[in-house]
């Protein structure tokens, strides 16, 4: 699959430089060969996800976004994606339970990620109380050697100070200032047109679990 992704890459290279309806109708056969690869991946990825977690049942395209981008709030009128992304789960875009974000952009910039990246107030709320009561187990997550190996660090956007109602004094005050709980794992464009792709993504996904698992109770 690798020398097919590369024409993903090649696809989304050139459509950053070339970001509008014209263009992309001219090159609407290089975009579905490009799409074609990427739902390829998926695929093999939904195939080989048992040891992580069951995806019997859902579809590549459950899983895909479009590559349309949704401007009608956004200052950025560009009309597409520079990726392609999807998320791996039961429920695929809508997921039921865990899930793990998988995205193919060129220049190094494809990842797989994982986390609350948009938490509701109630979500975030939820979480810090759990980090309140006991900040061990998150501590336990993001310190297992398999996490630091694959993601460095917990990441996302924090706060200045104490979160208002926090005690700016905790012991977890580093880990209660997160608005987002993000765990990132970049993908080189040489390991995205390598031959074990489908099998890497599998181990980091696999070392995300942990991370996962922790914000799918801690927020319900």
């Amino acid at each position: 699959n690798g020398m097919t992704l590369q024409l993903t890459l090649d696809f989304l290279r050139e459509l950053a430089q070339n970001n509008n309806k014209a263009w992309f109708d001219e090159n609407r056969t290089r975009y579905q060969a490009g799409r074609d690869a990427f739902e390829r991946l998926v695929t093999e990825l939904i195939l080989h996800f048992e040891e992580i977690d069951d995806l019997s049942g859902v579809t590549a395209k459950d899983c895909m976004y479009r590559i349309n981008r949704d401007v009608r709030f956004s200052k950025d009128k560009s009309p597409y994606n520079m990726h392609m992304s999807a998320v791996l789960a039961r429920g695929g875009r809508k997921p039921q339970g865990r899930s793990y974000y998988l995205q193919i952009q060129p220049d190094n910039e494809s990842l797989i990620g994982g986390g609350l990246y948009a938490p509701t107030p109630k979500e975030l709320d939820n979480v810090r109380q759990h980090i309140v009561e006991n900040a061990r187990p998150l501590r336990r997550v993001i310190e297992a050697p398999l996490f630091v190996k694959h993601f460095g660090a917990l990441q996302g956007d924090t706060l200045k100070t104490a979160p208002s109602g926090y005690d700016k004094t905790h012991p977890a005050i580093d880990l209660l200032r997160h608005k987002q709980f993000m765990a990132t794992h970049m993908l080189s464009d040489e390991v995205v047109t390598g031959g074990d792709l489908v099998a890497h993504i599998v181990e980091v996904c696999q070392a995300m679990k942990p991370f996962v698992s922790y914000f799918q109770d801690a927020t319900h």
